[in-house]
This record gives C-alpha cells, sequence and structure tokens, in this order.
C-alpha cells in the first residue's frame, strides 16, 4: 500500500492555505521538507500525475466544467444503482438501512466486528455487521476512532476482528477487488431522510462532482439543500458512500468530516484516474478550489 498519504495531504493543505500566492513546487516541497525532485516523485507515485496535473483537477474552472457535465451523466447513471469506485472497475454497492427499532436502540443486540487498516487516503477504522459495513471513518488516532465507534453504537457488542468483508475493503482501496467479486454491502444506521440522501450518493460516478443543491433536488427535495448537506456530514462510511463527491455549487469544496484536505485528495485522485478516459484539460488553472 502506498504510504505517501501524509506527505501529499501536508502539501495540499499549504498549498490550500497559500492559494492567493500560488506557491511553486519548490515551495510546496520545502514546506514537507523534500527537494523539489523527490515531492515530485513522491506526489506522482501516490496520485498517478504530477502535482501539477493534479492541480488542473482541483481548480474552480474544472470543477464547474464538471458539474455542468455531471447534469447528464448522473440522469444516465441515476437508476443502474452502480457508483464506479475504483480504478479497474465498478464496485457494487448494495444499501440496507437499519429497522427503525435498531435505529432507535443504537445497536442494542447487535455484535460489531472493527479492524483498522490503511489505504492511499490514510488509516481508517471499519465495522460491520452480519449484514454489511456500518462504519467506515478514517482517523488520526486509533482511539479515538474507536471510542467515535463506541459513541455511534452504545449498545452494541464491539469485537476486534478482521471479517471477510473489511477484507473486501482494503482489497477495493488497492485495487485488487475481482468484478466478479461479492458485492460489498452497505447497513448503515440512519434515518429515512439520511438513507435517502446517502443512497443519492451512491449514484455520483466516480471522477465527478454534484452540488448540494442538485443533490436535493435528485431526491424531490430542492428546497431542502441545508438538510442534505447535514445528512452528507452525518454519513457513517467513508469513501464508500461518496460524500466527498459533492461541493459547492461555485466549486468550493465544502466541509468534509475527515479534514477538506483529505476531500481535496480523494476529488484530485478520482479525477486523475477518471480523466484518462476523456479529455485532458488544456489550460494551465490557478488552484482557487480550495476554499470553504
Amino acid at each position: 500500500m502506498n504510504t505517501h498519504y501524509e506527505t501529499v495531504a501536508r502539501a495540499l493543505a499549504y498549498i490550500r492555505q497559500n492559494t492567493a500566492q500560488q506557491p511553486t513546487l519548490d515551495e510546496v516541497a520545502a514546506h514537507v521538507h523534500l527537494s523539489a525532485q523527490h515531492f515530485q516523485r513522491v506526489f506522482t507515485e501516490w496520485a498517478g500525475v504530477s502535482p501539477k496535473k493534479f492541480l488542473q483537477y482541483l481548480s474552480l474552472q474544472h470543477a464547474k466544467k464538471v458539474l455542468t457535465q455531471s447534469a447528464s451523466l448522473l440522469e444516465a447513471s441515476y437508476h443502474t444503482g452502480l457508483s464506479g469506485s475504483s480504478r479497474l472497475h465498478d464496485l457494487f454497492v448494495s444499501i440496507e438501512g437499519m429497522t427503525p427499532g435498531q435505529y432507535k436502540n443504537h445497536g442494542e443486540r447487535l455484535q460489531l466486528k472493527y479492524s483498522l487498516g490503511n489505504c492511499q487516503f490514510g488509516p481508517y477504522l471499519v465495522a460491520s455487521t452480519d449484514k454489511g459495513i456500518c462504519h467506515l471513518h478514517f482517523y488520526q488516532n486509533a482511539e479515538q476512532a474507536l471510542y467515535e465507534l463506541q459513541q455511534a453504537w452504545p449498545k452494541a457488542e464491539l469485537v476486534k476482528q478482521e471479517a471477510s468483508i473489511h477484507q473486501q475493503v482494503q482489497a477495493f482501496f488497492q485495487n485488487t477487488l475481482t468484478p466478479d467479486a461479492n458485492r460489498i454491502r452497505l447497513h448503515p444506521s440512519g434515518t429515512p431522510f439520511q438513507l435517502k440522501v446517502w443512497e443519492a450518493l451512491l449514484r455520483i460516478p466516480e471522477g465527478h462532482l454534484c452540488s448540494y443543491a442538485s443533490l436535493a433536488q435528485r431526491i424531490g427535495q430542492p428546497s431542502a439543500s441545508r438538510a442534505v448537506g447535514t445528512a452528507i456530514g452525518s454519513n457513517p462510511i467513508g469513501f464508500l458512500i461518496p460524500c466527498h463527491r459533492v461541493i459547492k455549487s461555485v466549486g468550493g469544496i465544502g466541509e468534509y468530516r475527515w479534514g477538506s484536505e483529505r476531500k481535496m485528495a480523494m476529488i484530485g485522485w478520482e479525477a486523475a484516474a477518471s480523466i484518462k478516459a476523456g479529455e485532458e484539460p488544456q489550460q494551465q488553472y490557478a488552484l482557487n478550489f480550495g476554499s470553504s
């Protein structure tokens, strides 16, 4: 597994904080304590493209272009239930919400198996019921991550054990999950409205973006952009339910419960992968995509 995420995240944070100054490659490299040549190599190994090309995909102009294109693409994919979620193939994701009783009882009499993993976006904690993945959080402190799992499921029995579905998640992040593998099933706990929003997120294709307002329209709640944003912020299953693909209509990335830099990394990573199948952006854009 590529281990360069922390370096990339520090670089993205520095760029985001110094957008107006448009820092050079040498300046960004110096900030992460690497030579320009070494930083270029590390970044390219992680992203698959150069820092310069990666930042094109995070520009305001590119974001607006993708938002415009996504309208028809999302319509075309809306009824498929598929979300392109890896470089090699589509990942089939099914979603099964908690019953009202289970949601109300915070997982009483449920056993959750959990394990720790690491991927291109940093370390994560994943947990599952016997029906599917119910929790995937990225973290900086493992103890805090476990505490958050306990808070989310206060009445469930937590067992540290790597289930086979956890191995599927790891294979998914490593792009080694075979097309004929069993579906990665999701079993999140949420209100009917939250589940509706999360299902809509699953229909945003990899490499494409959607605005909060557009997502509200797609679920038939055009005046509920704020509520949609709250539901997105409550997403319990990072990346597999791709809440990182929702941005502000003006191109700003918006908030992300696991950090704005991680959201930037995810958007850029997916754009770098999917852009190979489409038209490469020709113009060099300033990095003004990182505003909140």
